[in-house]
């Protein structure tokens, strides 16, 4: 039996911390209730990100910024309506996005290591428009690295290479903070620890317990 499970694992010094389901509410949830809202299987909309190619493609190529919001939205749109559901391509994905709400308990959280001296990076998969309208981004983070901008997206180790240079520390030296698992696992492959986001209140939990980073 492995007696140090609950021990700290590493002490590191540095945050990555995921946009969509970490510093708002569940992007899930979000799509779920979207997909509800067509009067079919509310899961539609995720399955077909998650197991659908020609959707998972037009997603990739969104979030690397290969292809903007209004042709992601006809694309999807089209993969939607060929699975039964009629629906509008304009402003898709804010309508997608529509049930999410910004934690502010995260915003606080992060505020405070910031005070704390603990560097923080912002990585996140941009999608739509307007996605982080009414967050000062500056105001949240030290370094911001959004994959449309940089053409890498989550999982892939460069993306979360990119955020630890631009903070000037090491990967071993930083903590990911994200809501997927696949994401978390893709931080790992470069020596990122990591923290399965479900709360505020988990979340600083683990910081504290697992890395010992504190605010």
């Amino acid at each position: 039996m492995d007696t140090l499970s609950n021990a700290v694992e590493k002490t590191r010094t540095a945050v990555l911390v995921d946009f969509g389901g970490v510093i708002t509410s569940s992007v899930l949830r979000a799509f779920t209730d979207f997909g509800a809202s067509l009067g079919g299987d509310p899961r539609l909309p995720l399955d077909l990100l998650s197991r659908d190619q020609p959707s998972r493609t037009l997603l990739a190529d969104h979030e690397c910024g290969r292809i903007d919001a209004a042709a992601f939205e006809r694309g999807f749109a089209e993969r939607l309506r060929v699975h039964g559901a009629e629906v509008s391509a304009e402003g898709l994905t804010a309508r997608m996005q529509a049930g999410m709400s910004i934690d502010q308990d995260m915003l606080g959280l992060l505020g405070e290591l910031r005070a704390a001296g603990r560097p923080v990076a912002l990585v996140s998969n941009s999608f739509g428009t307007g996605t982080y309208d009414g967050v000062e981004l500056a105001a949240v983070a030290d370094v911001v690295v959004i994959s449309s901008e940089v053409g890498i997206r989550k999982p892939s180790r460069r993306i979360y290479a990119i955020a630890c240079e631009r903070l000037g520390i090491d990967p071993e030296e930083a903590v990911m903070i994200d809501d997927l698992r696949q994401n978390l696992d893709g931080a790992a492959r470069i020596g990122i620890g990591g923290v399965l986001h479900t709360s505020a209140a988990d979340t600083r939990r683990q910081l504290a317990e697992r890395f010992g980073i504190t605010a």
